[in-house]
Parts: C-alpha cells; structure tokens; sequence
C-alpha cells in the first residue's frame, strides 16, 4: 500500500478538520451532552463520556466548555438528540456513511440529501452500504506517541485487534464490545488518546481517481461541515499522487 493514504483518508484530511475548530467543539460539546445525559454525568462511571472527555482534551478544548456541556445534559433544558445513520454512494461508486447527532432529524435529513446530490452522490435506504464495513471501535493517537512497533506491541498487549500506523497517526482498531477496556489499558501506558469512538472500517477500499476525488473531497467537507454531522465514513482511497494534484 505504499504511497496511499489509506485510513487518513477513510476519516478525511485532518487539515481540513483543524481549520473547522469551532464547529469541531461544537461537535464535541454535543457528544459530551448525549453521553452525560445517557449515562451518569460522572466520567469514571460512564464509558461513552469519558472517551468524549478525552476527545475534547485531546483537541484541546477548554474545560469551561466541557464542564458546560455536561451540565446543559444535567439541567434538562437541552434539545432532545437522536443518533441518525445515513447511507449512500459518491462519486466513483464510493460507499459512504453519516453519522449524525441531531435535534431536527427533517432539517439533517434535507442537509445530508442535498450534500449527496449536487456532489455527485445519492442517499441510500438504510443498510444500502453497511453491509461493506465491519462495525469496530477505533482508537487514535499522534505519530508522537511512539514509533509503530511500540505502539503495536502496546495494543496487542491491550487486546486490539489491529493496528495501522502512518506518519500522521497510530490507529488502533478493537472488537466494537471491547473500546472502553482497550482505550483505558492504552490510556494507562499512553497517556488519553487523540479520540476513541465506534468506528465503520471497511472491509474493501475503492481506489479513486483523479477524475472524481475532487468532488469526492469536497462531498465529504460539505457533510463535514454540516454541525449536526458527528463523522463521515467511506470506503475511499486517494492516493499520495492524487492528492497533490489536487492540492
């Protein structure tokens, strides 16, 4: 797989990402309500919020704003969300999955459409593209953390199933029952991961040309930057090459 950015781009360029920094804590400020108002409000306790706690941190998001979106999950005056799931392909027949977080699910709905259709995509029914991925927890952390073999010997130590490593990041994939357990034995040797969360991990990749990964990408930022969109999954690849073409 030389030369392919193989699971950066599953989950998108993370450059892309850094400049979206108030929507990107918006995002986490919601995962931190919905996990807080599921569970207890106390992180020890509570699986899901501790790993959206730590994904906060990890993005450097300030504690003022992470205790208030604990306490908007306490007050009982915030929106009802629902976890929605959509499914469809983009251009070059990629498969591709929304996760959302919504408290309107016709406005998201109308969102997730729209990005599909003038991007060169279509929305499925539900189930029309999940049969390709393998449901599965994905924990990250920075290159820095260690080099691979450090950080491979950590995570079978810790029970994941796999790990790939790039020159961005180490990522960690685990038995979707078996997130929490791994992310807390890693977090011990580690230090908190960059994000811990249940993940879709295709089981084959398509390989797409420079043709259609132009508006592919801009496909998957225009859901990105939808605020009731929580991750975008797809089974793509873009390779190195493509990738600077595009610049």
């Amino acid at each position: 797989m030389a030369g392919h950015s193989k699971f950066k781009n599953i989950m998108h360029r993370k450059g892309a990402q850094d400049k979206k920094r108030s929507s990107m804590f918006s995002k986490l400020s919601r995962e931190i309500t919905v996990a807080a108002k599921m569970g207890l409000p106390d992180p020890d306790m509570n699986p899901r919020l501790r790993l959206a706690i730590n994904a906060a941190k990890a993005q450097s998001m300030p504690k003022d704003n992470i205790q208030r979106a604990i306490d908007k999950a306490l007050g009982g005056d915030m929106e009802n969300y629902e976890e929605i799931r959509y499914e469809g392909y983009g251009p070059g027949g990629v498969a591709i999955i929304v996760e959302a977080l919504t408290d309107n699910r016709n406005r998201t709905a109308t969102n997730v459409r729209t990005a599909f259709s003038k991007n060169g995509g279509n929305l499925g029914a539900s189930g029309a593209v999940s049969h390709g991925f393998d449901r599965m927890g994905l924990i990250t952390y920075p290159a820095s953390a260690g080099d691979a073999d450090a950080i491979f010997e950590a995570a079978l130590e810790a029970g994941a199933d796999d790990v790939v490593s790039n020159e961005d990041e180490h990522e960690i994939w685990t038995a979707m029952d078996a997130l929490h357990e791994v992310a807390k034995a890693l977090e011990a040797k580690l230090g908190p991961a960059e994000g811990a969360k249940l993940a879709w991990k295709p089981q084959t990749t398509v390989e797409v040309d420079e043709a259609n990964a132009a508006t592919l990408l801009k496909l998957v930022d225009t859901l990105e930057d939808d605020d009731d969109v929580q991750t975008v999954w797809g089974n793509y690849e873009v390779s190195d090459a493509v990738m600077e073409k595009l610049g």
